[in-house]
């Protein structure tokens, strides 16, 4: 591993040992679904799944608790875990959840969409997301933006923006100014993560410019979730940069 590989990786340690410092234990809901609790009414859900050639990984969302209300950003990749998010959510906040973000077309984002809007949760979504679920026939959140939809969620202001394609053509992120909380998404890599991941549906070329604009974009971020993996601080942002880098120049 270079010298440069090693200090990523030890800020991403750092950086990650920061943020939990600052938060409450993680709250165990059943050996699949976890959920991390980072500041005020802000928490990371990360669920466990399964795949066949690939084994077990871990997939992340936020939930924002306002009020008696919540905002899930992405569902787990099942209807079955996303009711059983929900329903842990309002048993144990008693915060019933209303509007849904789901920022690409993946399954590890929408898959619980057809639970949620079962139960009347308004989900939002770009809309090319929403053009691309049409086109393949999966359930399709029901509210569409284009480049930008900002909005306030019971005193929370929620920034969803469009900066690109890079893992998917339709990848968004979303801001929480107050906390100065980026989720990223699969748009962004974990500090240890050593390649791009799922390339099925990226645009590697677009990638590094997208990234560089939410870095413009958000230079006062203090943590960022990554889709996958732990979450971290501004680093991620030039790890995912290095390794589209490492990408382009196979």
């Amino acid at each position: 591993m270079s010298y440069k590989n090693i200090f990523l990786l030890l800020v991403g340690i750092i950086s990650v040992t920061l943020c939990y410092a600052q938060t409450d234990d993680k709250i165990v809901i059943d050996e699949n679904i976890q959920l991390l609790h980072l500041q005020d009414s802000v928490f990371v859900h990360i669920t466990f799944d399964e795949l066949e050639n690939f084994g077990r990984f871990s997939s992340n969302g936020l939930v924002i608790i306002r009020n008696g209300h919540a905002l899930m950003i992405d569902t787990p990749m099942d209807n079955e875990k996303t009711e059983k998010l929900t329903s842990y959510i309002q048993n144990s906040f008693s915060a019933k959840v209303k509007k849904l973000i789901a920022c690409h077309f993946h399954n590890d984002c929408l898959d619980g969409v057809t639970y949620l809007k079962s139960i009347g949760v308004e989900s939002i979504a770009n809309s090319m997301t929403i053009g691309k679920c049409k086109e393949l026939g999966i359930p399709e959140p029901s509210t569409a933006f284009n480049d930008s939809l900002i909005f306030d969620f019971y005193g929370e202001p929620i920034e969803c923006r469009y900066f690109g394609a890079g893992h998917t053509f339709d990848n968004i992120t979303v801001w929480l100014p107050t906390e100065k909380i980026l989720f990223g998404g699969c748009l962004v890599k974990s500090a240890n993560s050593t390649n791009l991941g799922n390339l099925s549906d990226a645009v590697v070329e677009d990638w590094e410019t997208t990234v560089r604009e939410v870095k413009t974009k958000y230079p006062d971020a203090k943590i960022i979730v990554p889709g996958h993996g732990a979450l971290g601080g501004p680093e991620l942002l030039s790890h995912t940069i290095d390794l589209v880098a490492i990408e382009k120049n196979k």
